[in-house]
């Protein structure tokens, strides 16, 4: 996980920092830097030039993460480098939040599924996460699954 958390600038210079690299990028570092605690709360959803926008259950959340805005940020630069996010806007809404965490959960029953078989690889889960589609996620897991299944199948 570190190490693909410590390639994230790296694979946006080699993607030429196209804004949908950043943007995937700067969710993904929110992940990590959030933790499991705050993921609960507050969902990032965009990036805005170099703001970030996360949305935030309620304005308790949105009070809360404010006082810690500073630390967020320097902890999000020195996964992304300088200048990805430069600011944080935490937006409160309820419904992604609550969506955000039905994606987790079934990418986690998802994962649970398949532990039986074969464990899910972190990069796998954290892809699926960013797919908001329900539908498309339970597909895209399914199918990478199917996959990796084949292929360890095949070295045997």
């Amino acid at each position: 996980m570190d190490q693909l958390i410590n390639s994230l600038p790296a694979l946006m210079k080699a993607a030429g920092n196209a804004e949908q690299i950043r943007e995937t990028a700067a969710a993904v570092a929110w992940n990590h830097v959030a933790g499991e605690g705050l993921r609960q709360h507050a969902v990032p959803v965009g990036l805005r030039q170099q703001t970030l926008i996360v949305a935030v259950a309620d304005q308790i959340w949105r009070r809360q993460l404010e006082s810690m805005r500073g630390q967020l940020l320097f902890r999000l630069s020195s996964l992304l480098g300088r200048g990805v996010v430069t600011f944080i806007e935490f937006q409160i809404d309820p419904s992604k939040v609550q969506a955000a965490r039905a994606s987790r959960a079934d990418t986690e029953n998802v994962r649970r599924k398949s532990d039986a078989e074969m464990a899910v690889p972190f990069e796998l889960l954290s892809a699926a996460a960013a797919i908001h589609d329900r539908e498309l996620r339970k597909a895209f897991l399914g199918a990478a699954m199917s996959c990796a299944r084949r292929l360890r199948e095949s070295e045997f």
